[in-house]
């Protein structure tokens, strides 16, 4: 397949429209008309993941997580960006990302259905026209009530996360649960407006998490990486049904950091 019809297939299940204005998302490096027949499916477009993919002969570098995100006067090996691009140019490979768009249609809706969220909604509502509201986060009943110690428990076996950092009293019994994969503090004011009991994201800080509980809103952060890596296994097993004949690579699950 043509890199461009393979950015057809990818455009079908997360449309560039959705994405947030400050946004970079689509191809960022390479050929559309070059001739794909294998990709390598990655969270973040990190030099080890590139060389990787170099290693394999991948065709495409698809990321959630746009590897140019700032403009770029120039692109030379002096600049750590730069020698990632000319890395991929040099190896004939394209780069493309999905990054709000694919938070706003996948994303969102795919770690909810892992904590069995129930009658959800869109959190925080970033498109809307006469036939429905879409947006960042999802917002629903849990599959039962638990108290806040369980519902920490629950999100890491559901998410497959080793710790989480939990802002609320542990015994305090939670129904509704917002969840914004990645970094949700931008969700805080939508979760309490839509009665959430928790919110369950990642990336929040000391104030942030004590804002949230004088409003009422306990907090779950499990991390930026350990809600979104769900795009690698989401994005393998879309490109397996809809690009047929192509060959899919993907990343090793690898947390970006360790505590010691």
């Amino acid at each position: 397949m043509r890199c461009y019809e393979i950015m057809e297939r990818l455009e079908e299940v997360s449309p560039g429209s959705f994405a947030e204005s400050w946004d970079n998302v689509g191809l960022l490096c390479g050929r559309e008309e070059k001739e794909i027949s294998s990709i390598y499916i990655a969270l973040d477009a990190t030099k080890e993941v590139i060389e990787e993919a170099v290693r394999l002969g991948a065709d495409m570098l698809l990321t959630h997580h746009p590897m140019i995100f700032k403009p770029l006067k120039r692109v030379s090996d002096r600049n750590f960006i730069g020698d990632k691009i000319l890395t991929l140019a040099e190896s004939g490979m394209c780069c493309y990302a999905m990054h709000t768009n694919f938070d706003v249609m996948g994303m969102a809706d795919a770690v909810a259905g892992q904590l069995g969220l129930e009658d959800r909604k869109v959190l925080s509502v970033t498109y809307e026209d006469d036939i429905s509201k879409e947006g960042i986060g999802r917002i629903g009943a849990l599959p039962s009530p638990m108290i806040l110690a369980e519902c920490a428990e629950y999100v890491k076996k559901c998410c497959n996360v080793g710790q989480v950092k939990v802002y609320g009293k542990l015994e305090e019994t939670i129904v509704m649960a917002a969840v914004c994969p990645g970094s949700g503090k931008s969700c805080i004011e939508d979760a309490v407006k839509l009665g959430a009991d928790v919110l369950i994201t990642g990336d929040i800080d000391h104030h942030e998490g004590l804002d949230s509980l004088e409003q009422g809103l306990a907090v779950i952060d499990a991390g930026h990486y350990g809600l979104e890596k769900i795009f690698v296994p989401y994005m393998e097993e879309y490109c397996r049904r809809n690009l047929a004949g192509v060959k899919i690579y993907t990343a090793p699950e690898k947390e970006p950091f360790w505590m010691a």
